[in-house]
Formats: structure tokens, sequence, C-alpha cells
């Protein structure tokens, strides 16, 4: 490219990031004021609607237009929008008519992405699954720095172990060395399937937990995985250990018309006989696990927690109560 071409690329990055005095950008760009007029109007010969502003606060933004000009991204800004169109195309959207879309510009992303930021999004994808957009939850979000989720990423590309620092809800962050196998994204949340080396056991990590994720040196052969279906595995563990609160609940019915009646993520159902079940369930509030119960239109003995017994209590009066005096 020429050099007024890198010049006029690298306004239009700075006017993209915030507004600038005429004065600052023709330092940032060691030009004189004249050119800096003159690139400011070539911006806007190709369609970018740049506003000046007059006064001691005044000076150069970016504003709207009629039409769409290209957008000029840095390196994590493009993973992060390839990465997010990626998740629209293989999650429901719940908008008609966008998957071609979608699809239409994750293709123009990818075809101009540099080798080393293919493979970080490539890696990403790969190593990513979509939990099921069929339940709710009034969690707030919980955000994950886009550094753990491309360390993470790689790691189960490599087969690399990792070293992660979690936050253990003390003083005092907990560090553990896993063998990474896939990442779950669901609900807004995203979750690491890995064989823990200090527990030897299989586990379900919040990646929002995680302080900072390392690669190790050590690769490792892969082992039997827990579930061939690791998105269920991350549904059952979220329910039986991931919520604010949990219960045990025998339900007055067979196991498997328990299991066909709810979400994998309500809960986990244990069978006891032929006519009856343990369910597991959990929810980010007591209300919420009630709601469950009474969707399942089964008979239920709640076994505990206490609270969710005085809840129960709670509400059956209120219930009776309000039709007591109905025809």
């Amino acid at each position: 490219m020429t050099p007024t071409t890198v010049r006029v690329l690298r306004l239009l990055s700075l006017l993209q990031d915030r507004a600038h005095t005429g004065r600052e950008l023709a330092e940032r760009l060691g030009v004189t004021d004249r050119t800096l007029r003159n690139d400011i109007q070539r911006l806007r010969e190709l369609g970018y609607p740049v506003h000046a502003e007059r006064g001691a606060v005044g000076g150069y933004r970016l504003g709207r237009g009629s039409t769409m000009p290209p957008l000029l991204l840095d390196d994590d800004e493009a993973v992060a929008v390839a990465v997010a169109i990626g998740l629209a195309e293989d999650g429901s959207t719940g908008i008609a008519d966008i998957t071609d879309h979608v699809g239409r510009a994750l293709a123009k992303l990818e075809q101009i992405l540099p080798k080393r930021l293919q493979r970080k999004v490539i890696a990403l994808r790969n190593a990513t699954a979509i939990g099921p957009a069929t339940t709710g939850s009034r969690e707030p979000d919980a955000p994950v720095p886009a550094a753990v989720l491309t360390t993470l990423a790689g790691a189960v590309r490599d087969g690399a172990t990792v070293h992660i620092e979690t936050d253990s809800g003390t003083a005092d962050s907990t560090v553990r060395e896993v063998e990474p196998y896939r990442l779950i994204n669901w609900q807004r949340r995203w979750y690491l399937v890995a064989y823990g080396l200090d527990t030897h056991s299989w586990c379900a990590i919040p990646v929002a937990r995680v302080l900072r994720a390392t690669t190790g040196s050590r690769r490792f052969a892969a082992r039997a995985l827990p579930d061939q279906d690791l998105v269920a595995f991350v549904m059952r563990d979220v329910a039986s250990t991931g919520w604010k609160v949990h219960a045990r609940v025998t339900v007055m019915a067979p196991a498997e018309v328990v299991i066909a009646r709810i979400n994998p993520a309500v809960g986990v159902v244990e069978p006891v006989d032929d006519g009856s079940c343990i369910l597991l369930t959990g929810a980010d509030a007591l209300e919420t696990i009630a709601i469950y119960l009474s969707m399942l239109m089964m008979d239920f003995r709640v076994d505990g927690p206490p609270e969710l017994v005085g809840h129960l209590r709670t509400l059956a009066r209120r219930y009776t109560e309000a039709v007591a005096d109905a025809p």
C-alpha cells in the first residue's frame, strides 16, 4: 500500500476509537493540518461520515451515514467478531431468515483473516459445543476474557494440559492442572469439560471463575469420555452442583417417565424402583424449583432442603385459600 493509503487507514482506526481534535490527529499521524483535512475528505469520499465540530471541545468524529462503509478491526476485535458470528450460526438465534446472512458475513471475515488469527478462531469454534436454548435463568451474565477462551481452545486443539487459576470464592485462589477436552457455551455461560489431574475425575469448570489459564508443556493421550454427549454431561453437572439452590425430591413415577418430562438442565433422575425415582434438581431461587415441580404434574415428596419444604407449604396455603370460596 502507498504511504497515503496506510495513513488514511490509520486515521480511520483512530476515528473508530473515539472523537479526536484536529491537532491531536495531526500529531498522531505526523502530518500537517492541511494533509489531515485532505485525508478526512478522502474518507468522506469513500463513504465514511466524518463529522467536524467547532469549539473548545470540538474535533473530528465518525458519525452515522446512509450506507454501511467497510469496518476496520484490530486483531482482538476481528477474532471476537468471527467467534460471535460463528456461535450465532451454530446456535439458535430465534430470528427468521438470519442463517444465510450470518454465514455470508462469517465467510467474508474468514477470507481476510491472517493465518495466525484464523488458527485462534478455528480452534475456538472446533473446541466449542452449544447447549440448548430451551431453559431460562435469572442469573446475570458471566463474561469471560477472550484471552482465557483462546488459551483453553488452543490447549484442546493441541491436546496439551493447562494450568488454571480459579476463583475459589475466598481470599485465596486455586491452581490446578487439567486435561481440557471441550468448551461448552450454554445460557450465555462457558464451561470447560476437563479431567482434573489432582482429583483424577471429570469436571465441568465454569470459565467465568478462571482468573488465568496457561498452556502446559505436557501432551496427553485422550481418555474415554464420561459421556459421548459432553453438552449433556455439563448440563447434568450444572443441575446437580452448579446452582445457588439444590433440592432432592422423590417423584412417584418411573424414572423414564420423569426423564421424558424434564429438560436435562433441570435435574438428574435416579431410579428407585418401578414406580418411583429421585430427582436432584437446582435453580437460582426456591421459587424456580417450585415452578419446576408444579410443571411435573406428578406426585412428589420433597426430601430437602427444609427451606423448600417451608416455601411449598406457604404456596399450598395460598392456593387453598384462593379456592376456598370458589363454586
